[in-house]
């Protein structure tokens, strides 16, 4: 008899020797998991295949392990690690183009593999709504960019959602680096040629500026006589101890990013044995990175002026509070809204159910062959000529998705009001977490009230005429969306903090949480805003027009709507904000905020788009 009765099982066994050989490493431990395919040192976690073994179930894990393999193979983190770019966007490109490039290697040594990795790239595409993607400006440049490559290193056609990114960037990329792409084939088999061929590609799409330094340059920070000296003694030997010291830190950099994406990308399976469902790490499969420096003015309204920005302040919120007052913190936190907790848990249970509904796979019924009909057996009893009935399941289309909370954090909300929208964001980022959906959690206030030393600033420097805003600013980074929710709860407690709450600049802030939004990756980008009064600081206002922060927050407002690259949405605490905002809800009593949120994220998700008109009171057009 059989050890096991799970007729996938000794398919899963072979793809994992093949997968070990192919990656050529013997001692490789392959699982298989519901939670998405990713790899962390020698730890290789692949699409779950289930008893039915689909075909595309079958292809789709042989394609992941596949891929993933060559990837162990080809891709040293050392040389990875020193390349690296430093800002996100020149990081996703480089990202992209190393993984075209393993696989690519794949399909010129091992030409089986193309194929598997064929059906991995249309498969991830059409979960990601690329085929259904008009714009240039709504593709993501970096796929775009790795595609390009494995196209151009394989001759081989890409899947539809592939080949329609591609089609969109094509031709502005290969307009941008001609020259450069020529040079590709002879550099796939080295990794550090690839990796300056990368960057270079990189600069020439415009993003020289995040590459950071030359890791290759000489070092030219030497004085006059220094430079003499060097030429007198051997150049040689001061150049070779650079270049080893810095070929010994890289290493460890990239270990160490190694070991942030190994916590990140731990398995439901290994999770729920030591902590349960709702602690298990958010996959995120890199180390977060942060979005470039914001630009010296406002994107929404250039005239925007603000006296002195260099005491303004973006800072996580671990920074403001010793871990141990973190925690205590929490702890007031939860004693504080046990009696809520239950009403809010009831609430987001409903919003994920809603969620993975829309999640779960539909089925097709009258085919040949598949799962058994059994609700189809009575015509077979009925009539024993009529052939049996088989259906099988189909994948519906769910974008990655991404959700920013912005929550105001001004002297207002004190009390019952920041309470509750600390625990509903908390409780809310652990609910979309568990249907994939990535979760930020931001807030906003200043450093000061009435103006801090940009108004002393100001006073020193005989107090000109309408200096504009004139208080610094405090944006707080409760949860980034890379960040798994257990190694960030403690965070929220901070907004118990005695003395944190200010004044609140609003417009600054949702142009802060737009702009760290739209260089995320994710298909679709949603931020909801929770506030519960206009933009007010004394300071500023004492100085300037009445409405000069108001007038602000409409221009970014505006701006967020016209792009479109992110859907933004607001909610009101006893404060009428659909004055500013076109999609927005006013609620008078804080207790209906839970209620509001998740109501406002599920409508959000419906795929009836009448039933998003109704929520937000938005009038069909026509």
């Amino acid at each position: 008899m059989s050890t096991s009765d799970n007729p996938a099982d000794p398919f899963k066994k072979a793809l994992a020797e093949a997968t070990r050989v192919m990656a050529d490493d013997s001692d490789l431990t392959i699982n298989y998991s519901v939670d998405p395919a990713g790899l962390s040192g020698d730890q290789m976690r692949l699409p779950q295949v289930s008893r039915r073994m689909t075909k595309d179930e079958v292809l789709l894990a042989r394609g992941t392990a596949d891929a993933l393999a060559l990837r162990h193979r080809y891709h040293d983190p050392a040389v990875a690690g020193r390349y690296m770019p430093q800002g996100q966007m020149a990081r996703e490109l480089f990202d992209a183009m190393e993984a075209a490039r393993c696989e690519a290697m794949g399909a010129r040594d091992m030409p089986g593999t193309a194929g598997n990795i064929d059906a991995k790239i249309g498969h991830d595409a059409m979960r990601k709504g690329y085929d259904q993607i008009s714009k240039a400006s709504d593709a993501p440049l970096a796929a775009a960019a790795g595609y390009l490559v494995r196209a151009l290193a394989t001759g081989r056609v890409l899947p539809q959602g592939a080949e329609n990114v591609l089609n969109l960037w094509r031709g502005h990329i290969e307009e941008q680096a001609q020259g450069t792409l020529a040079g590709l084939g002879e550099k796939l088999s080295d990794q550090a040629a690839f990796a300056r061929f990368a960057r270079q590609i990189i600069d020439d799409l415009g993003y020289g500026d995040q590459l950071g330094d030359d890791p290759d340059a000489p070092d030219d920070d030497q004085d006059d006589g220094a430079e003499e000296e060097q030429d007198e003694e051997e150049a040689p030997d001061s150049t070779g101890e650079s270049d080893e010291d810095e070929a010994e830190a890289s290493p460890e950099q990239s270990q160490e990013q190694q070991a942030d994406a190994a916590d990140a990308q731990v398995s439901s399976d290994d999770m729920a044995d030591q902590e349960g469902m709702e602690d298990e790490d958010f996959p995120d499969g890199e180390a977060p990175h942060e979005p470039a420096p914001p630009p010296p003015f406002s994107e929404a309204d250039p005239t925007y002026v603000v006296y002195d920005t260099q005491y303004d302040e973006e800072i996580p919120a671990q920074e403001l509070a010793e871990p141990a007052e973190l925690e205590r913190l929490r702890a007031y936190l939860d004693q504080q809204l046990e009696p809520l907790k239950g009403a809010v848990s009831r609430l987001a249970n409903k919003l994920q159910r809603r969620l993975q509904a829309q999640q779960n796979r539909s089925w097709q019924f009258d085919r040949e062959e598949g799962i058994l009909d059994a609700g189809r057996l009575a015509r077979v009893v009925a009539n024993p000529t009529t052939p049996l009935s088989f259906k099988i399941e189909k994948d519906t289309e769910f974008r990655d998705t991404v959700v920013t909370l912005l929550l105001d954090n001004s002297g207002s909300m004190r009390g019952r009001p920041i309470s509750i929208a600390a625990i509903c964001a908390d409780v809310l980022a652990r609910t979309l977490e568990r249907c994939s959906v990535k979760v930020e959690i931001l807030g906003f206030t200043t450093r000061a009230w009435k103006g801090g030393l940009a108004r002393e600033k100001w006073l020193a420097d005989g107090r000109p005429q309408q200096p504009g805003r004139l208080n610094d600013l405090r944006h707080i980074i409760y949860k980034s969306a890379d960040a798994p929710w257990r190694r960030t709860r403690d965070n929220l407690g901070l907004m118990m903090k005695e003395g944190l709450l200010k004044e609140n600049i609003d417009g600054e802030a949702l142009e802060w949480a737009h702009r760290r939004l739209q260089y995320r990756p994710e298909a679709r980008k949603i931020l909801m805003v929770i506030s519960d009064g206009a933009p007010v600081d004394d300071s500023t206002l004492s100085v300037n027009p009445a409405s000069f922060l108001e007038k602000h927050l409409r221009d970014v407002i505006a701006m967020v709507e016209r792009r479109k690259m992110v859907e933004l949405v607001a909610i009101g605490i006893g404060h009428d904000v659909t004055r500013y905002y076109d999609r927005a809800v006013t609620i008078t009593d804080v207790d209906q905020l839970a209620g509001a949120m998740t109501e406002q994220l599920a409508t959000l998700f419906d795929p009836d788009p009448r039933a998003r008109a109704r929520m937000f009171g938005i009038r069909k057009a026509g």
